[in-house]
């Protein structure tokens, strides 16, 4: 089964894997705390976490896919990601 993976795939697999561990340590944390405002200063944290995996995780799908897809589509790709960045962090 894992003899013929893409390196883009086994490398986005990888980055999300490596997030989703994150999130469950920052939840066990949040547990053990047992403190709202400790709780959501370490809940904040992971806003620092989520953008840049999903930025990694594109730009490696899109170098995976380079070709099969024209620039133009993948600059398409990149602005969408880019406003999804600039609505979750716009002020």
């Amino acid at each position: 089964m894992f003899l013929f993976l893409d390196k883009a795939i086994l490398g986005m697999a990888i980055l999300r894997l490596i997030s989703g561990s994150i999130e469950i340590f920052v939840a066990l944390l949040i547990l053990k705390m047992n403190d709202i405002e400790k709780a959501l200063i370490v809940n904040s944290s992971l806003a620092l976490v989520g953008p840049p995996v999903l930025l990694l995780t594109t730009v490696i799908g899109l170098t995976g896919m380079s070709d099969k897809v024209s620039l133009s589509k993948m600059l398409w790709v990149l602005c969408g990601v880019g406003c999804i960045l600039y609505g979750v962090k716009g002020r």
